[in-house]
C-alpha cells in the first residue's frame, strides 16, 4: 500500500469512529446505559450480591497422630460444603495453596489435638481462608465452626462425660478483616466494563440496519476491516474510560486497597475489553434490530459471568466446565483484578492470564471481521 492509500484508509476509519461516537453519545438511551446505569448497579451490587458455597475444596494439614484428627476431617467432608479434601505435607504449603486457589480453605490440626480432647482439655484448630472470596469463606468458616460444635457433642455422647469442644481460630489471607467491598468492587470493575463493551459494540451494526443506514455503509469506500475497526474503537474507549472511573471510585470513595501494578491492571482490562468487543461485533452482525442484539448480548453475558468464577469457584465446577472457562475472558480478568488489588500479584502470575486474554482478543476480533466480511459479500 502507498502512503496516500494508508492516509486515506486512516481518514476513513477516523471519520467512521467519530460518527460512532456521535451516534452513541447523542442518543439518550445510550447515554443512560453508559453513564448512569453502571453507577446505579455499582451502588446496588456493592451491598446486595450474595453467593452460595457447595462442593468447595479443603486443604488439610493434619499434624495429629491420633484418631480424633482424622475423625474431624471426615466430619467436615461428609457435608455439602467441602466435598474434595486433600492433605498437605507441611506448613510451607499453606500459603501457596491459598494463593494459587487450589483450595478455598486450609484446616490445620495441631499435633496434640487428640491428646488434649481425650484428657478433657480444650483443643484449638486453625482455618486459613482465601479472603479474596469474601462470601464463600464466611460460609465456609461458619460451617467449620458448626462441625466443631457437633464434633464436641458427639464426643460427649460417646464418652458419657462433658468434654470440651474444639475451638476454631480463623486467619484470612489477602483480606484480614473480611471486608466485603474488597471483593465486590474489583469484580464490579470487570462486570460493568464488560457490560459497556458488549452493549456498545453489540448494538452498532444492528442500529445501522434498524435505521436503514447499513446499506449506505456498505457502498462507502470503507473496507470490512476498516468498518470493524471504526465500530470497535468507540466501544473500547468508552468501556476503558468507564473502567478507569470505577477504579477511581473504588480507591477514593470506597477506600479499596490497591497492592499491585496499575499498568498490569490497565493492560489486562484493555485486552479483556478487546475480547468482549469482538464478541459484541459478531453478535451485532447476526442481528437485524437492536432488541435482537440486546438479547444476544444478554445470552453471552450470563454464561460468561457464571463461568468466570464470580458466582462459584472454578475449581469446584465439573472438569469439562473448568476447561471451558479457559476460553472465557472474564475468568482471566477476574483473576488479574482480584490478584492485583488484594495481593499485588507478581508478573509471573499475571503474564499467563494476559497471554490468554491476548489470544482470545485476537481470535474474536479476527472472527468478527471475517464473519462481517462474509455477511457483506
Amino acid at each position: 500500500m502507498t502512503r496516500s492509500s494508508v492516509q486515506a484508509a486512516l481518514h476513513r476509519v477516523v471519520t467512521l469512529t467519530k460518527r460512532e461516537f456521535y451516534a452513541v453519545l447523542l442518543d439518550r438511551k445510550s447515554r443512560f446505559q453508559i453513564f448512569v446505569a453502571p453507577f446505579i448497579m455499582l451502588t446496588i451490587f456493592s451491598f446486595a450480591v450474595t453467593m452460595e458455597v457447595k462442593n468447595a475444596t479443603l486443604g488439610v494439614l493434619n499434624l495429629d497422630a491420633g484418631e480424633l484428627g482424622r475423625q474431624f476431617v471426615s466430619y467436615l467432608a461428609s457435608g455439602p460444603t467441602f466435598t474434595r479434601v486433600f492433605e498437605l505435607d507441611g506448613e510451607q504449603e499453606v500459603g501457596p495453596t491459598i494463593e494459587n486457589q487450589r483450595a478455598l480453605a486450609v484446616l490445620s490440626i495441631p499435633a496434640d489435638f487428640s491428646r488434649k480432647l481425650l484428657s478433657g482439655r480444650p483443643a484449638t484448630l486453625q482455618t486459613v481462608l482465601d479472603g479474596r472470596k469474601i462470601n464463600a469463606v464466611q460460609i465456609a468458616d461458619g460451617y467449620v465452626r458448626l462441625v466443631a460444635r457437633q464434633f464436641g457433642r458427639s464426643l460427649e455422647q460417646h464418652s458419657g462425660v462433658a468434654a470440651p469442644r474444639p475451638e476454631v481460630v480463623t486467619r484470612q489471607l489477602f483480606n484480614p478483616n473480611l471486608e466485603y467491598l474488597w471483593f465486590t468492587l474489583p469484580t464490579l470493575l470487570v462486570l460493568l466494563t464488560q457490560m459497556i463493551a458488549i452493549i456498545v459494540s453489540g448494538m452498532s451494526v444492528a442500529r445501522e440496519r434498524e435505521l436503514g443506514t447499513f446499506e449506505q455503509l456498505l457502498v462507502s469506500p470503507l473496507s470490512s476491516v476498516e468498518i470493524v475497526i471504526g465500530k470497535a474503537v468507540p466501544a473500547v474507549c468508552l468501556a476503558f474510560c468507564e473502567g478507569v472511573a470505577i477504579h477511581c471510585v473504588a480507591l477514593f470513595v470506597f477506600g479499596i486497597p490497591f497492592a499491585g501494578s496499575a499498568s498490569f491492571l490497565a493492560l489486562g482490562l484493555g485486552l479483556f475489553i478487546l475480547s468482549v468487543t469482538g464478541m459484541g461485533l459478531f453478535i451485532s452482525s447476526l442481528c437485524s434490530t437492536q432488541q435482537q442484539a440486546f438479547l444476544g448480548c444478554f445470552v453471552y453475558i450470563v454464561p460468561a459471568v457464571l463461568l468466570s468464577g464470580f458466582m462459584a469457584p472454578i475449581e469446584n465446577m465439573p472438569v469439562i466446565l473448568q476447561y471451558l472457562t479457559l476460553l472465557n475472558p472474564a475468568r482471566h480478568i477476574f483473576t488479574i483484578s482480584l490478584g492485583i488489588y488484594l495481593k499485588g500479584m507478581p508478573p509471573g502470575n499475571v503474564l499467563p492470564e494476559l497471554a490468554w486474554l491476548s489470544g482470545i482478543a485476537v481470535v474474536t476480533l479476527i472472527f468478527a471481521g471475517w464473519f462481517f466480511k462474509r455477511k457483506t459479500q
